[in-house]
């Protein structure tokens, strides 16, 4: 499949990003949109993996830029886990491991899939210091490998001004959990 969009789908994601961009600035103040759409222009992959981030209701945004590659850092900053990416258990192994009632995919091969990250616990707990995220819904976050080891995955959301940590099965799926994810560009 060819991971490139046609000249009209990146004039309109590129417009779509630029008026998030404006409308919220507190999650980027010290950045500029005419060097972030430089680089987006530059890398058509990378524009194609937020216009996945943006058709499944991620609406993906600048949070940082990183000074030593050079590269804006994005995260989906739908107040709710983005719906297009809900009702996933966590990983490949978890969907195998379910004998029925399969959900269609898994949190981490639809982020592989669509060429971005699972946010971190620690990425989730910076998303928070730009808003309110995740207040009715949750979302899985990348598992340490002794926690998926013992066959669990754990996921959080923001309830009572607090991050929560939680943790389930791996195999386990809700209508009201899915995923957030990052790209660097």
């Amino acid at each position: 499949m060819k991971k490139e969009l046609s000249t009209t789908q990146r004039e309109e994601l590129l417009g779509i990003l630029k008026a998030r961009f404006e409308k919220n600035m507190n999650r980027h103040n010290d950045i500029e949109w005419a060097k972030v759409q430089t680089r987006l222009q530059a890398n058509a992959e990378k524009l194609w993996s937020l216009n996945e981030m943006e058709m499944t209701g991620g609406e993906p945004d600048v949070v940082a830029h990183d000074q030593k590659t050079g590269e804006y850092i994005f995260y989906d900053c739908s107040a709710e886990s983005p719906k297009g990416r809900r009702s996933l258990c966590y990983d490949h192994e978890a969907l195998e491991a379910r004998k029925e009632h399969k959900p269609e995919n898994s949190a981490v091969e639809m982020a592989r899939d669509m060429g971005i990250e699972l946010l971190s616990e620690e990425q989730y707990r910076e998303l928070q210091k730009l808003g309110k995220f995740d207040t009715k819904t949750s979302s899985w976050v990348k598992t340490p490998a002794d926690i998926r080891k013992l066959g669990g995955a754990i996921f959080v959301d923001y309830r009572y001004g607090t991050v929560f940590v939680y943790h389930n099965g791996a195999e386990s799926y809700y209508a009201a959990r899915g995923f957030r994810g990052s790209l660097r560009i």
